[in-house]
């Protein structure tokens, strides 16, 4: 039977506790500056129901009644339930693509009398729980691949389906629980394949049409094909650690891609694109032939990583001409300074900035946000919340929130550390990646750095399933926390 001592709110992180509702009281303040007008005249107004503020409030009632409640349910009982909690969100999140209505061309919300819900946010909980649980059987091995797919799938099944619903910043979000995985000894390998694939685009994007002085060649795919053999090359150093297929690497592709540009230059023009492909070509042939005379399996998913790194890059440019929306590749567009579009879908950034950028060092004061009474920003309550903070309280108020943020996510990963098993350290790093991810892409997004994808920012965006997922998010990890040195004995 499971032994227990003390009552629970005695062995609750109250410091957590403290961030949670410090990072709420500033995010309701916020919303109130975001949707004041002249017309109001009384604080009371705020708590009106009918008000996106009184709305909020109530929210945020709920959200502690909610945490109080999980607080009482024991640690064993959310890793039993982890499947069904699974099975139930995404059951419902398939449904919700079916009954929802189309608001702004996503199907996400489901209206329930005056209030409406978004099971999105929801499945966070249910996906991280269930990840936790999984990756926290005895037998479970990360090395092993069927384990490791089946960490994927469970990843990746939500995601297929909120994109389903047309909610594709949501969707996103996910990858961040790839940075538990790590936790729990994923090789890097895949971090940085992720982190090379966002290079790649922005490159091969970027300077896909801006042609070289000298050369009849774009600048973008010639970068991207250098970028590609640099970094298999280093793979081999710091992944494979063989110092024998490295410096075979750096020194034909360093002098083929030398020499071929020196003779285009110099000597007899041509594509040196051909070249560049040769020299991939050598490269995958000769890291298959030394994981077979060598018996160094991992020049195999080198030579794969190269392989996927051209297949990814090539279908870039398909992707934004055939598959992104008209809106989202012109977002894209004005990200990379391809295109200036201050009217139309660089509005939000630019209007964003020049409310930040009125704030000055203090701020104009509570309420006292010109940029936001007249309503030049849209959506200023809810994705783009913090343009609001940078005008009221100015540089030292954002400053102090981004602190207050950056203190809460440190601290779920202490917790996360200090945890005796790997349900609750798992889950602990999913939820603090959960929130890392929110964090940075909002704040990214608003200062006009990250691409406009349209997720909230935690506890101060307006929205009540927003604040209630985050807070069932963060207090299931609470008394997972607090049941940390509880064991169980058999009778």
């Amino acid at each position: 039977m499971e032994q227990r001592s003390g009552n629970i709110f005695t062995r609750i992180d109250w410091w957590t506790v403290a961030l949670y509702i410090g990072l709420g009281v500033m995010g309701w303040l916020a919303i109130c500056g975001a949707s004041h007008s002249y017309i109001e005249t009384s604080f009371l107004e705020f708590l009106d129901q009918s008000e996106r503020t009184g709305k909020q409030a109530l929210w945020m009632g709920i959200s502690m009644i909610v945490g109080i409640l999980l607080m009482c349910v024991p640690k064993h009982t959310y890793r039993n339930i982890s499947g069904i909690a699974y099975l139930t969100t995404l059951l419902l999140g398939i449904l919700t693509i079916f009954i929802a209505k189309d608001i702004k061309g996503s199907h996400s919300w489901i209206s329930i009398g005056t209030f409406s819900i978004q099971p999105a946010e929801f499945m966070k909980a249910a996906t991280a729980m269930a990840l936790a649980a999984f990756i926290g059987r005895r037998e479970f091995d990360m090395k092993n691949n069927k384990d490791f797919l089946k960490c994927i799938a469970i990843i990746l099944v939500p995601m297929i389906i909120i994109v389903g619903q047309k909610e594709t910043g949501s969707a996103l979000v996910y990858f961040a629980l790839f940075l538990a995985l790590y936790r729990e000894g994923m090789t890097g390998i895949y971090l940085l394949m992720g982190a090379t694939a966002i290079v790649y685009f922005v490159v091969g994007i970027k300077y896909s049409n801006e042609p070289f002085s000298e050369l009849p060649v774009n600048i973008g795919p010639y970068a991207v094909t250098v970028l590609i053999q640099t970094f298999s090359t280093a793979m081999a150093w710091f992944w494979c650690k063989s110092r024998k297929t490295t410096l075979v690497l750096l020194i034909v592709n360093a002098s083929g891609t030398l020499l071929s540009y020196f003779v285009a230059v110099y000597l007899i023009e041509f594509d040196i694109m051909i070249t560049q492909y040769i020299l991939l070509a050598f490269n995958i042939i000769y890291l298959l032939l030394m994981a077979r005379l060598k018996k160094e399996k991992k020049n195999i998913w080198i030579a794969v990583y190269i392989v996927g790194a051209l297949a990814f890059f090539n279908s870039c440019n398909y992707v934004m001409q055939n598959v992104l929306k008209p809106h989202q590749k012109v977002r894209i567009e004005v990200l990379l300074g391809l295109k200036e579009d201050i009217s139309g879908a660089g509005y939000n950034v630019y209007q964003s900035k020049i409310a930040i950028g009125s704030g000055g060092m203090f701020g104009k004061g509570f309420l006292n946000g010109t940029q936001t009474k007249l309503k030049y920003v849209p959506e200023q309550d809810t994705d783009f919340i913090f343009c609001t903070i940078g005008e009221e309280q100015g540089f030292a108020g954002s400053f102090f929130v981004m602190v207050i943020f950056v203190a809460f996510i440190l601290r779920l990963i202490s917790l996360a550390e200090r945890q005796n098993d790997r349900f609750g350290r798992v889950y602990g790093y999913a939820i603090a990646s959960i929130f890392l991810f929110h964090f940075t892409i909002n704040i990214g997004m608003v200062l006009g750095i990250m691409p406009v994808i349209g997720i909230p920012l935690p506890f101060f965006s307006y929205g009540g399933s927003s604040f209630l997922g985050f807070s069932i998010l963060l207090f299931t990890f609470l008394r997972i926390d607090a049941d940390r040195e509880q064991k169980t004995q058999r009778t």
